[in-house]
């Protein structure tokens, strides 16, 4: 497959320019927030992403140079792959905190249930690309998407990760949306999903009732599982206007903060930077999303459109129920913050991701099939 040079004058600088700005800052974020673990002879985890941002790059460098087209012709078994790795977990996975979800390879360790966020998407542009509809889809049109997503839906909610399974469905929702659907479906399954909630209860496991209880009263256990979200909420509010400055947020240097490197890397921002730090913060994520739907709106060809859709809605909702649940919106699900959150498996998926933007940006200046 010959590489055609016309597609380095095309590339897309302001996406990769957009990442770059955001891994940057919270690589400073993560420097602070393990600043104070450094001082009890503890490894900061920014000099880990470090490495896991290198080997995102290099992924991101050969999916480029890829054309996008053929690697949406083996959709299928990429998915097949990625839902292969899911099995995988639980026969010879590491249990963390109770939950199975993550591969050791190496002297690391990988999430499958990241991979399949993006392996769902390339499934379903092809799909779609191939089942093309003049009219709306009905329900029985989408049984094989509903297919691609409910096995690793299923699998992932086994181990137990409500948090991405919740993202599986909502980007699902989103392409769905995109592509056209008759609405009629749509209402019985939102009176249906209504009426199974009280019998859906009883299959959430205690700690996921918690969270939901949590999230309606925090204050009513203060201790426990409310202390998160409470102490989120002062240390995004102790911020004020313009912060505390860097490495002086006392939630997080005193370690109050819980999870501080993951899932409240955003409270640790806020704390430091103030408010006008973190709208400043969430308009260069909005500023990324925009931007990948720009690419989406642009694309060449459906399946390129699809692609690009449904990468823009796997950021947004990550960054959109992240900062949601710190301000205590929604329910603490677990979900990292895009190109912040400490974590490899999401963070060399997300700069695949990228690249796979990347490829469908320059490609729509090529004239040739």
């Amino acid at each position: 497959m010959k590489f055609d040079r016309q597609l380095f004058f095309h590339f897309d600088w302001v996406l990769l320019i957009l990442v770059l700005v955001l891994m940057s800052i919270g690589l400073l974020n993560l420097y602070s927030a393990g600043y104070s673990l450094d001082d009890y002879g503890q490894s900061s985890p920014y000099i880990k992403q470090v490495q896991w941002i290198l080997i995102g790059l290099l992924f991101m460098g050969v999916v480029i140079c890829i054309d996008y087209r053929f690697l949406n012709s083996y959709a299928y078994v990429i998915h097949a792959f990625s839902v292969f790795l899911l099995v995988c977990v639980f026969l010879y996975g590491n249990a963390i905190h109770g939950s199975q979800r993550w591969i050791v390879v190496g002297g690391g360790s990988f999430q499958p249930s990241e991979l399949v966020k993006l392996t769902m998407i390339l499934a379903l542009a092809k799909y779609f690309d191939d089942y093309r509809a003049d009219r709306s889809y009905i329900l029985r049109e989408l049984l094989i998407p509903i297919l691609i997503v409910a096995i690793p839906f299923l699998l992932i909610l086994k181990q137990p990760d409500l948090g991405t399974a919740l993202i599986l469905g909502i980007i699902f929702l989103s392409v769905v949306l995109f592509v056209g659907i008759d609405w009629r479906p749509l209402v019985f399954t939102a009176v249906g999903f209504v009426a199974f909630i009280p019998v859906g209860w009883h299959f959430l496991k205690d700690y996921q009732k918690g969270r939901v209880i949590t999230f309606f009263s925090p204050e009513s256990d203060p201790l426990g599982s409310g202390y998160h979200i409470i102490q989120s909420i002062i240390a995004v509010g102790s911020g004020g206007i313009l912060g505390k400055g860097f490495l002086k947020g006392t939630q997080t240097q005193l370690k109050f903060l819980p999870v501080q490197q993951t899932d409240f890397v955003f409270s640790v921002f806020a704390e430091e930077w103030g408010f006008l730090g973190a709208m400043i913060l969430i308009i260069i994520f909005l500023s990324l999303i925009y931007w990948c739907l720009k690419i989406s709106f642009h694309a060449k060809d459906l399946v390129g459109a699809l692609i690009s859709f449904g990468i823009a809605m796997l950021i947004f909702w990550q960054v959109f129920i992240n900062i949601g649940m710190i301000l205590g919106i929604v329910p603490v699900v677990g979900i990292p913050l895009p190109f912040m959150s400490y974590g490899g498996s999401s963070m060399v998926v997300l700069l695949t991701a990228i690249g796979m933007l990347i490829n469908i940006s320059m490609r729509r200046f090529i004239l040739r099939p």
